[in-house]
């Protein structure tokens, strides 16, 4: 299995959209970036730590391609504004690719490049490419947050309208439901 490790706002957001892919074997919520270790919610969302909120991917390559990956994560969220996703505002709530190697930077990079060149955002890219540091799981009731909780407001007005338009959009791309 290869990794792949993106922020890109709430992770509630991003892991009901990654979990759905196919190739997709695992996504883990949880934090990297910061200087803290094993930090807290209640630590992250104060802003002191450093850490953003993060999806780890676990993918099989022959499946999905990193460049899917990111193909998906450019198009879930906006890149272009500094330490904000809609009402989430914070460097927890940066846009963040944590390259595992070189090849993922370098894919990442050329991609960040392409889009800031073709225009397809009104504003320039802020998304940080930075070397995947430590990876710490956030606590248990953030994994599966979506799946277990529709109902909870939160992810009725956000999460669940950015989850409808990524299956309309990638629709191609999703597990079959069994």
């Amino acid at each position: 299995m290869n990794k792949a490790t993106f922020g890109s706002g709430c992770f509630w957001c991003s892991e009901a959209i990654y979990k759905q892919l196919k190739g997709v074997h695992k996504v883990t919520s949880g934090y990297m970036g910061g200087m803290v270790k094993n930090p807290t919610y209640k630590e992250v969302c104060s802003g002191l730590t450093g850490h953003a909120e993060i999806v780890q991917i676990e993918y099989d390559e022959k499946e999905i391609s990193y460049e899917e990956l990111l193909k998906v994560f450019w198009n879930t969220h906006d890149p272009t504004t500094m330490n904000r996703q809609g009402n989430d505002v914070g460097t927890q709530y940066r846009s963040a690719v944590f390259y595992q190697d070189e090849e993922q930077r370098e894919i990442a990079l050329q991609i960040k490049e392409e889009l800031h060149f073709s225009g397809a955002f009104n504003a320039p890219i802020v998304t940080e490419v930075t070397r995947a540091t430590s990876f710490y799981p956030a606590e248990d009731y953030h994994q599966n947050y979506f799946e277990n909780n529709p109902e909870q407001a939160y992810c009725q007005a956000v999460v669940r309208p950015k989850v409808e338009k990524f299956e309309k959009v990638f629709s191609d791309r999703l597990k079959t439901k069994d």
